[in-house]
């Protein structure tokens, strides 16, 4: 039994997807997977409970971590430019298991964000119909739990079924919507920037660091998070016209624009409101109201609320495509490879991901396996650091043109000890469930993908 078996990734691989996008749509994809829930609600909470105004060293703590897994994504990208994104950089060096480990995490990363969202959503458009005297039965409203007399979450169900449809149109068109969104993000956060500035008061910013470096570092911890959304560029490969040169492009400008946003938004928040006061669902739309400008306080609730779209559909695009090019492998499904004559995109592996998306949003609760989204995030990251190191041994430096991670190795190894530390703040019952996620993962990989990898028949 050869688990280490290595697939060679050439650039010229043929592509039956269209080569259609640029660096504009790349950043614009990243960004609208990034900007979501993390500038609209954590940055409260983390305020309240963690860092105080101090949250902006935070961000910039997180900004590294994941800006040093960026530059490996960008280096694999440049050199590996194909779609699956860290699946496939995996594949080239580790060989097949730990690529198919490191794709089931990014499955697992895509497929709770996507349902998440969509509950999210769907807590937000409930509470505006309510506001109207509009209420839907008890059983619809949200996932199964027996005893609240829930059953099915009628809006998340809708909202993924739309979203779907989306994502299977033309890539160009698919993403139309998402960049439109995300120029509606840009004008909500600027909106904020322009009203809070007038209304700062440095004292605010008293204590700065209230609850020490410890605070400092969980906040970290739990920012990091609202950075993931970058890999949704690295997906986009096999649809992009320069891969070498604009997937890295891509990938580094939308971790900068959105660590730019973060702290922006973070220091205002924070110069405003007193940081004790901040442990809301809404902080940004609260601080608006917390100075008397209560209806811009509604405008950038209605725009935050209209702006998580973007997240969804660039995490079912990602997902999409994982499923699309882990299929072509063998190790899932062969129907998925089916690509739309129409539309050139991959139909069947959009409709599958739409089903598990749609099942886990209308039927499940899904906060009992939130930080599981972290764990395996920080688990393939971890991994696509330690493929740099191999891939430099095995085909040596990027050769000219290519873009090249900076101090190999000692920001590969930077890079791996953050992820670790950051792993280790997290709480015990987060790991059980990431050890029963792993043995899942291995269980469908021995029973279905060893015997039907395309490397097994060869």
């Amino acid at each position: 039994m050869d688990l280490f078996r290595k697939k060679e990734i050439t650039v010229e691989q043929p592509s039956y997807m269209k080569k259609s996008l640029k660096v504009k749509d790349l950043i614009m994809l990243g960004i609208g997977a990034i900007i979501g829930t993390g500038i609209f609600v954590v940055t409260g909470v983390a305020s309240s409970d963690m860092a105080g105004p101090a949250l902006t060293i935070s961000f910039v703590l997180a900004a590294i971590v994941v800006g040093l897994s960026g530059l490996s994504f960008a280096e694999f990208a440049s050199r590996v430019p194909v779609l699956g994104g860290p699946y496939a950089y995996i594949y080239v060096v580790f060989g097949e298991l730990a690529a198919w480990m490191t794709g089931w995490f990014l499955l697992c990363e895509f497929l709770l964000a996507v349902s998440s969202v969509a509950s999210g959503w769907s807590g937000y458009v409930q509470g505006f119909l309510n506001s109207l005297g509009i209420h839907l039965p008890q059983a619809l409203t949200a996932g199964y739990n027996a005893e609240n007399g829930t059953y099915i979450d009628l809006i998340a169900a809708l909202v993924v079924v739309f979203v779907t449809f989306w994502v299977s149109q033309e890539t160009k068109k698919a993403l139309r919507l998402n960049n439109l969104m995300v120029y509606v993000k840009f004008g909500i956060i600027a909106l904020f920037v322009v009203f809070g500035l007038f209304f700062v008061k440095p004292d605010n910013w008293q204590p700065f660091m209230p609850f020490g470096f410890s605070g400092v570092f969980d906040g970290a911890a739990l920012v990091f998070f609202a950075f993931l959304g970058f890999d949704a560029v690295a997906m986009a490969a096999e649809e992009v016209k320069n891969p070498q040169k604009d997937v890295p492009k891509g990938i580094i400008g939308a971790i900068g624009i959105a660590t730019l946003l973060y702290i922006v938004v973070t220091l205002i928040l924070t110069g405003i409101v007193p940081y004790t006061e901040l442990g809301v669902k809404d902080p940004v739309a609260f601080a608006m109201r917390f100075v008397g400008h209560g209806f811009v306080g509604s405008v950038i609730s209605v725009g935050a609320i209209l702006t998580l779209l973007t997240v969804t559909i660039s995490m079912m695009y990602s997902l999409a495509r994982l499923l699309y090019a882990i299929s072509k492998d063998g190790l899932l499904p062969k129907f998925m490879q089916k690509i739309d004559p129409k539309h050139r995109t991959p139909k069947n592996a959009t409709m599958v991901a739409g089903v598990i998306a749609l099942v886990f949003a209308a039927a499940f609760p899904l906060q009992m396996l939130a930080e599981l989204t972290n764990i395996v995030a920080l688990a393939y990251l971890i991994m696509v650091s330690l493929g740099i190191l191999k891939l430099r041994k095995m085909i040596g430096k990027p050769k000219p043109g290519e873009f090249k991670m900076p101090w190999v190795p000692v920001l590969p190894c930077i890079s791996i000890l953050s992820c670790l530390f950051l792993m280790s703040r997290l709480k015990p019952m987060t790991w059980i469930i990431f050890a029963i996620t792993l043995v899942i993962g291995l269980l469908i990989y021995f029973l279905y993908g060893y015997r039907n990898s395309s490397l097994n028949k060869k």
